[in-house]
């Protein structure tokens, strides 16, 4: 597996475990995957980037290396809380962000409870605010007992993604390892609660802690923002990038137009550079 790293673990309050990453010294950037991701998303990042940051990498409860209780409830709120709970323990105060698909919503739900931390945040393909857009081929994985079966049964999700996420063919060998930890009907939990757990309508359990985030994503409109998108995504397409340009236009975009959902697969070294350039000045400016 092409994942040189050490991982840590940390107990969260209901004795659930969570593996992280903890790479690098200097100033702190926390990364926040999606699903059906895991840290191994941001390793390319992570390797380009420790000689100069200390970089905190979680791997949510139910992805990654992290516990997958069953019965756990995977829910947006839950997720914020349990990365709120790690850097509590790591003491982890004025900090980046990188965000990525449902990583959007858990790494800004945590900006928006300490805002006075976050010194500079970088968006790839993911949403911090309500929408009914959903795409009919992850609708479907909501739907009762199908989408169980396709997701948890057949690994669907995961392994869909592997070719749908991206507009260049992934390699074999890291679409191996991105379904590395998701090989059975048990350890794909979270990916299918992930799934059912995106809010649609107003009666949905995460639809007030969604709204709450999205009334306050405001507060970052000063900070330094570095918005990276794949023109290619499926899923977070276009108007999901036209929204973030009306919430943000002070920002710096930069829009790559044969870039898919895994926007650090598909642009990778050009991602890269603009996240060492960005976190460079954000960090250098701050002194």
């Amino acid at each position: 597996m092409d994942y040189p790293f050490s991982t840590r673990r940390f107990q969260l309050a209901d004795g659930h475990s969570i593996s992280y990453l903890d790479q690098g010294t200097g100033p702190v950037i926390v990364m926040v995957h999606g699903n059906p991701t895991w840290s191994y998303y941001y390793r390319n990042l992570v390797r380009r980037l420790q000689s100069h940051f200390r970089l905190i990498v979680p791997d949510h409860l139910g992805c990654g290396f992290s516990d997958k209780p069953q019965d756990y409830p995977y829910t947006l709120a839950n997720h914020i809380d349990n990365l709120d709970q790690l850097l509590a323990h790591l003491g982890i105060e004025g900090h980046a962000l990188v965000i990525h698909d449902w990583g959007g919503a858990i790494g800004m739900g945590y900006a928006v409870r300490h805002p006075r931390r976050i010194k500079g945040i970088m968006v790839l393909n993911t949403a911090a605010f309500i929408s009914d857009r959903i795409p009919l081929r992850i609708r479907i994985c909501r739907w009762p007992f199908i989408g169980a079966f396709l997701v948890r049964g057949l690994n669907v999700f995961a392994w869909g993604a592997t070719k749908m996420a991206v507009k260049n063919k992934m390699d074999s060998d890291i679409a191996r390892d991105y379904l590395a930890p998701y090989d059975n009907w048990a350890n794909r939990v979270a990916v299918h609660r992930f799934v059912r757990d995106i809010p649609l309508t107003s009666s949905h359990i995460s639809w007030d802690v969604l709204a709450e985030i999205d009334h306050k994503i405001s507060c970052f409109s000063q900070t330094p923002m570095m918005i990276a998108w794949g023109g290619g995504d499926f899923c977070f397409n276009d108007h999901f990038f036209k929204q973030w340009r009306r919430r943000f236009p002070r920002a710096d975009y930069h829009y790559l137009e044969n870039a898919g959902h895994y926007i650090l697969e598909d642009g990778a070294e050009l991602v890269e550079q603009l996240a060492a350039d960005f976190f460079s000045k954000i960090f250098s400016s701050a002194k």
